[in-house]
């Protein structure tokens, strides 16, 4: 990137910023579009490099047929690794199998499971990113790397500053996540730098039981409708 804006003028660089609005426009229209008629759905998120056989690829593939079996649908990043065992849990339980993928230099590829008219394609990871909030009732973190953090701490921030509805946020496999949650609740609260009610919006399982328990508790509780 600075070897071709080395060749490039400002003005130049400039003009082609302006033409990539109309592809950021169209990636929106295309993902509003076929989102808007997907139904209640859960965000399944965690690592790409988990492999089949890795004890959370299996427990992913089973949150996802039980949540499906509850009546929501998965959407996932369309990759392999736990995304591909979310989509993989719905197909299996005959649910809704939404794939997000996004273009990437290593690691992301389709995967099989995905519905065929429910994979959509996005060079904009931010355009992905509104389709995950706008079109889910709930997201399943599964351990993961920086991409699974940053979608669990955007998500968090967005609903402590009331930019969204509050939907639930669900760590799974505590022994992954609670050494993350001590720090928030040890340093971070203890700095002061968010309120004891911010802890609320994050809750920890460990089986597929207690994901759906927690869905299902967050919508009887709160009257709510999808998100379209």
């Amino acid at each position: 990137m600075r070897k071709e804006q080395h060749h490039k003028g400002w003005n130049e660089i400039k003009t082609n910023d302006s033409w990539a609005i109309f592809k950021i426009m169209g990636e929106f229209v295309n993902g509003f579009e076929k989102m808007s008629a997907i139904g209640p759905c859960v965000t399944i998120f965690g690592s790409a490099r988990t492999k089949p056989g890795d004890a959370y690829y299996e427990m992913a593939v089973s949150i996802a047929k039980s949540v499906s079996e509850a009546g929501y649908g998965i959407i996932t990043g369309g990759g392999p690794g736990i995304m591909e065992a979310g989509n993989k849990g719905a197909h299996l339980a005959g649910g809704t199998s939404v794939g997000l993928n996004i273009d990437l230099p290593f690691e992301q590829h389709d995967n099989p499971y995905i519905d065929m008219d429910k994979s959509l394609d996005f060079d904009y990871f931010f355009v992905r990113k509104v389709m995950f909030v706008k079109y889910s009732q709930g997201f399943v973190v599964m351990p993961g790397g920086f991409g699974t953090l940053d979608e669990l701490f955007e998500a968090i921030t967005l609903i402590q500053t009331n930019k969204i509805g509050r939907f639930p946020i669900i760590l799974v496999g505590s022994d992954f996540w609670s050494g993350l949650m001590d720090w928030i609740k040890n340093v971070m609260l203890g700095a002061k730098n968010i309120s004891p009610e911010d802890l609320d919006l994050v809750k920890i399982a460990d089986t597929p039981e207690e994901v759906v328990e927690i869905i299902d508790a967050f919508y009887k509780g709160h009257t709510l409708s999808p998100n379209f």
